[in-house]
Formats: C-alpha cells, sequence, structure tokens
C-alpha cells in the first residue's frame, strides 16, 4: 500500500492532511523562515543546498521564497531566481542548468479535484513541472501544473503558461502562445 507522500509524488489522490505530510510542511516552513531571513548570500545559497532535492554548485535564490516542501525540487547548474519567488512542490519541479527566473515567478504543482466531494474532503493531486536548460521566465510568470519547457526557452513576463512548449521558442500570454521561434 501507499503512502501518501508515495500517492502525491506519482499524481494520485492523496489526503493532504496525512500527518505525515503536515509535519513535513512544518519543517519547510521553519527552513522558509530560515532563508528568508537570512542577509547573507553565501549562507542562503547552503540554507538551499541542504533543502532542496538536488541543486548545482552556483546557485542563488532571493528572498522571499515560498514551497510547500522544497526536497522535490531540483535545480541545475548556475540557477538564480529573483525575489518572491513561489515554487509549490507536491509533485517535482526540475530546473535545468543556466535557469533565470525574474522576480514573482510561480511554479505550481497542484491540483484540486473538480468533483466537490473530492475538493471538500482535502483531497488533492499534482503533476510535475520540468524546465530545460538556458530557460528565462519573466517577472510574473506562472508556470502550471504538468507543464514541460524545453532548452532555451524565454517566458514573458506575466505569462500563464498552461501547456508544454518544446526547444528554442518565446512564449508569451494568457495562455502562454509561441510568439517567435529562436
Amino acid at each position: 500500500m501507499m503512502t501518501e507522500r508515495q500517492k502525491m509524488l506519482a499524481g494520485q489522490l492523496y489526503d493532504a492532511a496525512d500527518p505525515d505530510l503536515k509535519s513535513e510542511r512544518l519543517a519547510a516552513r521553519e527552513k522558509m523562515a530560515a532563508f528568508n531571513n537570512e542577509l547573507d548570500r553565501d549562507k542562503r545559497k547552503e540554507l538551499v543546498k541542504n533543502w532542496f532535492g538536488t541543486t548545482g554548485d552556483n546557485i542563488m535564490i532571493e528572498p522571499r521564497f515560498v514551497c510547500d516542501y522544497g526536497s522535490n525540487i531540483h535545480v541545475g547548474e548556475n540557477f538564480y531566481a529573483n525575489f518572491n519567488s513561489t515554487f509549490l512542490d507536491v509533485c517535482e519541479i526540475r530546473i535545468g542548468d543556466n535557469a533565470m527566473l525574474g522576480p514573482n515567478v510561480q511554479l505550481l504543482t497542484p491540483l484540486h479535484p473538480l468533483d466537490a466531494k473530492e475538493r471538500i474532503a482535502g483531497l488533492e493531486y499534482g503533476a510535475p513541472i520540468t524546465i530545460g536548460h538556458n530557460v528565462w521566465i519573466g517577472g510574473g510568470a506562472t508556470i502550471l501544473p504538468g507543464v514541460t519547457l524545453g532548452d532555451n526557452v524565454v517566458v514573458g513576463a506575466g505569462a500563464v503558461v498552461t501547456k508544454s512548449f518544446g526547444d528554442n521558442v518565446v512564449v508569451a500570454g494568457n495562455p502562454a502562445r509561441v510568439i517567435k521561434e529562436l
């Protein structure tokens, strides 16, 4: 039988009120508080390296950073996230090398059932987000559950990315669409 955490990571309906998941979220909030109150960039970098699932060596995340767990986030080498990033990581978020995120970027993996009874019962599910190498995501962009972005993708500021895109494109708008091939 699968644990609620295993169900969550597999994208299946799970009980978000599970005591083990609640405990993990509380631990993440303690790590968020330490991170967001740390002024020294090098100390913040070390906090993230000991918190996230995996990271490259050269990473920089500006405060305020918010997530559900942190352990389901994987970032590559030369990663930069500007102020006020939100990474809701009920499923894995994987980001390649040389990625840059503007301020107020949201990466959202959770989904809630359309069926009211399931939703009221506290059941949730999610879908992972995968972002390739050399990606630049403009300020205020939102990447929704299940999206994969290929290599060398640029996401315009304020875009709402509802579907996946391949390599070498600029996407913008709500919903995001290809506005230029690179």
